[in-house]
């Protein structure tokens, strides 16, 4: 792993941070805060790629069960990983991972569209297919209940979080791409 590849992790793991500034917004009705924090792996596994993308999310779930209040709301320790929502925070890690993977496929010709499906199957997709299980499981509800609970009223936003990172994705893409195709192909070689 270069330096170059350190101080990027380093710089999204802080990104993520940044996120995490926007203060939650709860709904009455649930216990699952909405966060700009959603779109971290988005952007991370959009613009750094699978491996560094995880190891970013990796490095900043680190920090927070170290105790930094990094989390939305200024929560850290070990508490946030083992709530009714945790399930979510730990889709984070395989979402970046997935959406850079399915990135790095598609490097060559990707555009709005296939960036944009990227990001809502990997960070709405993966991310609610572990956390909605979680949060069942916690909750004593059944699947379709949880599903109803802790992720449809989040789906409007997540989208314009999917959009919002899309576009990030394709500006770095176009003005300093942080994957490249020729690592790639040898990659696949």
């Amino acid at each position: 792993m270069s330096t170059r590849d350190i101080v990027l992790i380093a710089l999204f793991a802080a990104l993520m941070a940044v996120l995490g500034a926007f203060p939650p917004l709860m709904l009455p009705i649930i216990a699952i805060p909405i966060t700009a924090q959603s779109m971290g792996p988005m952007l991370m596994g959009g613009i750094l790629g699978a491996r560094r993308g995880a190891l970013s999310m990796l490095l900043f779930l680190v920090l927070v069960a170290m105790g930094l209040p990094l989390l939305s709301g200024g929560r850290g320790g070990l508490a946030p990983f083992v709530g009714p929502w945790s399930g979510f925070i730990y889709g984070w890690v395989l979402a970046a991972f997935a959406i850079g993977w399915l990135v790095e496929r598609r490097w060559d010709r990707l555009g709005p569209v296939s960036a944009f499906g990227i990001c809502v199957l990997g960070g709405i997709g993966i991310i609610y297919a572990v956390g909605v299980p979680w949060f069942a499981a916690f909750s004593g509800l059944g699947l379709g209940k949880a599903f109803a609970t802790s992720a449809i009223a989040f789906i409007p936003g997540d989208l314009v979080k999917a959009g919002l990172a899309t576009a990030a994705i394709l500006i770095v893409k176009r003005a300093y791409p942080l994957i490249e195709a020729n690592a790639l192909r040898s990659a696949r070689l």
